[in-house]
């Protein structure tokens, strides 16, 4: 008798654990994501451009080289739309997926489904990317019943996607899904952290979090260790319409010399055209208390730059220190690898970021979106 035994996979052993790669569904009716009938949000002209992209690729490779590969991950991309199917099923065309080992499979090439009833949106399922997931992938989340559902699809946050089918049970409704508060978005420009490195799942990451709380639609331009504030990004930004700016680039910057001579000249370009829309300072998040190891410097310039604005009579301005970010207990535990958040981590930003958001936009906070807790202000 061999004493070798037969290696199974956990889905094999736990069927809780078990992820289904292939469709086995009833008659549906498949449809482009970019056929017009979704509404799709946080992406450049998607349907004019036929490119699931978050800025023109002109200006991306402009900027540099790390921008131009990180413009077409569909971090911040969502899908909005109303159904009575029974199910939504996914097809992704994905040639590219980026695998990190740090970061789960489903944060950087899923997506997220969650409903929505117009003012708050609770999570529902995921659609993930298999262990060895190799140009594209096939998933579904089924419900309990037929019955109309306002469904939100947040798209991957670190890989791009060359072709999206959305399927629905044949004959079933597809309507407009519930719209945002406002029209135009809240512009986040940022590091790693600000395009979602290391959420477990899309919706986790900060910005979606806010977006979801505050029922706000939102662009986010987070290039992994690429913002740098530089003129030509720094200028196309200012040219988006916008609710709000959030810059958080203080991570990518080389020097606290490099953010001194990008970040007055970034806040002034905002200023030209938008002259009274908030603006919100964020020095990146600190991981280690050791008062031996912390670099203070870059956070001073970040402070300088809110004086200075302050002094110059912009009462549209706010500052958070990054230190504050990851407060409260188990601070430790708010990261992968000592730098960028885990669900834990992403949460606590949220938090902090995003009341100062709803303040300066002079709209309600509520801390939980998936509970009926009061409304805070």
């Amino acid at each position: 008798m061999s004493n070798q035994q037969t290696v199974k996979s956990i889905g094999d052993i736990d069927r809780n654990l078990r992820v289904e790669t292939s469709l086995d569904l009833p008659a549906t009716d498949w449809r482009s994501a970019k056929c017009g009938a979704f509404q799709l949000y946080g992406l450049y002209q998607p349907l004019a451009d036929g490119v699931f992209r978050r800025m023109p690729e002109s200006i991306a490779a402009a900027t540099n080289e790390g921008v131009t590969h990180l413009h077409t991950n569909t971090a911040g991309g969502r899908i909005r739309f109303r159904t009575n199917s029974r199910y939504v099923a996914l097809k992704v065309v994905m040639p590219n997926p980026c695998v990190m080992p740090h970061m789960a499979a489903l944060g950087s090439a899923g997506f997220d489904l969650y409903l929505s009833d117009g003012q708050t949106a609770r999570y529902r399922g995921s659609f993930f990317p298999p262990v060895d997931i190799h140009g594209g992938y096939e998933s579904v989340v089924w419900f309990e019943s037929a019955a109309e559902r306002d469904i939100l699809l947040h798209m991957p946050l670190y890989s791009g996607v060359g072709e999206l089918y959305i399927g629905l049970e044949a004959g079933a409704s597809l309507l407009p899904g519930s719209g945002y508060r406002a029209e135009k978005p809240v512009v986040f420009y940022g590091s790693s952290i600000t395009q979602g490195g290391c959420a477990s799942r899309p919706g986790c990451a900060y910005t979606n979090l806010i977006s979801r709380m505050l029922n706000i639609d939102h662009l986010n331009l987070g290039f992994s260790g690429s913002a740098r504030g530089e003129s030509i990004i720094a200028d196309y930004m200012a040219s988006l319409e916008m609710s709000a700016f959030v810059c958080d680039y203080d991570h990518n910057a080389p020097s606290p010399e490099h953010l001194e001579k990008t970040l007055w000249p970034l806040y002034e370009a905002i200023r030209r055209t938008h002259p009274d829309i908030p603006f919100l300072f964020i020095s990146k998040p600190d991981f280690c208390r050791d008062p031996g190891r912390r670099d203070r410097n870059p956070r001073l310039v970040i402070q300088n730059a809110y004086a200075r604005a302050l002094a110059g009579g912009d009462w549209r301005v706010g500052f958070i220190d990054g230190e504050t970010l990851f407060d409260g207990p188990f601070y430790t535990e708010c990261t992968v690898d000592g730098c960028h958040p885990n669900d834990l981590g992403f949460s606590r930003m949220a938090a902090v970021i995003g009341r100062q958001v709803a303040r300066l936009l002079d709209i309600p906070f509520r801390l939980d979106v998936s509970s009926p807790a009061p409304l805070f202000q």
